[in-house]
């Protein structure tokens, strides 16, 4: 079994942040988005993954080629990108036959792996949402099979909403059914969508099972994101030495990366920061901070702070980019 990962998309909804960084190596409780999918795709025995890349495509090749060098690992270029389905049907000729598992490289959920590998069904993650609309929507049956998907739709028929994992048995009718829709020009939402390509074969008569995820983290604005941050902590976050850092208090949880240097501040809780960065006379709490940055004599809470930053001055709330140097005394 293959594994594909999109992660061609620009992240405009993490702007400043994606000007100069992937969304999915956004840092994330000391991880990034990428390296928690991958981890737990090696975990139920996937070893060779397509990554559609597009947008700052080259650092996720050295991500990967630096943080994962074991993987057998195929790069497909997205230079147009005209949708999730567009996007896929590029890896047809890699996949040769072969089945698949498709997770989107904004997606974090925590399901069991292992059983959505070994079923004999192909199988959709879903979960369900408050508002479908903003979805691609999975209609579903006593049995647990879907008997229809569809994306966004107006006046939903189900409030399950797919959440970016697939597993494909059938991968040729797949990529024959995109193939169809980017010939006809068949869009949703101005797009090639890969859910059209999935009701296309339902409707040819492929069975695809529903399985439900435990959670859903949500990494595509600031918002959800430093949510997802708070949460993914409590599970990941390693217990950190409060002696190391001089004059400090640790509010656990809190993730800090190494090479760092803390004194004479409050950090925590919530909060992770990257490598070697420089922290002194500050508080930080419920926040992201990127590596190799220097924050002197500031609050912040609620706040993403990108990576060779220089911050220095008083309380806010901030949604600042990389490579960016801010005094605010």
């Amino acid at each position: 079994m293959k594994a594909i990962i999109p992660v061609a998309g620009a992240g405009t909804k993490l702007r400043p942040h994606s000007y100069t960084q992937p969304k999915a190596l956004i840092p994330l409780a000391g991880k990034t988005v990428l390296s928690i999918i991958i981890d737990q795709l090696k975990s139920a025995g996937i070893n060779e993954f397509i990554f559609i890349v597009g947008y700052l495509g080259d650092k996720i090749q050295d991500y990967v080629k630096s943080k994962h060098p074991d993987l057998v690992a195929h790069y497909v270029h997205q230079v147009d990108r005209q949708g999730i389905g567009h996007a896929i049907r590029l890896a047809r000729n890699i996949v040769n036959q072969d089945e698949v598992i498709v997770v989107l490289g904004d997606t974090i959920c925590e399901y069991d792996v292992q059983e959505v590998v070994n079923s004999p069904y192909s199988m959709i993650g879903v979960r369900k949402v408050d508002d479908p609309r903003e979805f691609g929507v999975a209609e579903i049956e006593d049995d647990g099979f879907i008997s229809h998907v569809i994306e966004k739709p107006q006046i939903p028929k189900s409030n399950m909403a797919m959440v970016g994992v697939y597993k494909l048995k059938e991968s040729e009718q797949m990529f024959q059914c995109l193939e169809n829709n980017i010939l006809q020009g068949l869009r949703s939402h101005g797009e090639y969508n890969l859910t059209d390509a999935l009701d296309c074969m339902i409707q040819m008569g492929a069975k695809f099972k529903s399985f439900k995820v435990e959670n859903w983290f949500d990494c595509g604005r600031k918002e959800t994101m430093l949510e997802s941050n708070a949460i993914l902590l409590k599970k990941f976050a390693p217990k950190t030495d409060v002696n190391q850092f001089e004059n400090t208090v640790i509010i656990p949880p809190v993730s800090i990366g190494a090479g760092c240097n803390i004194k004479n501040s409050i950090i925590g809780p919530n909060v992770s920061i990257g490598e070697n960065t420089t922290i002194d006379y500050s508080i930080v709490k419920n926040s992201i901070i990127g590596s190799f940055s220097n924050l002197l004599d500031i609050v912040l809470d609620e706040s993403i702070i990108g990576s060779d930053t220089n911050l220095r001055g008083e309380t806010r709330s901030l949604n600042i980019g990389d490579n960016t140097s801010i005094d605010l005394g």
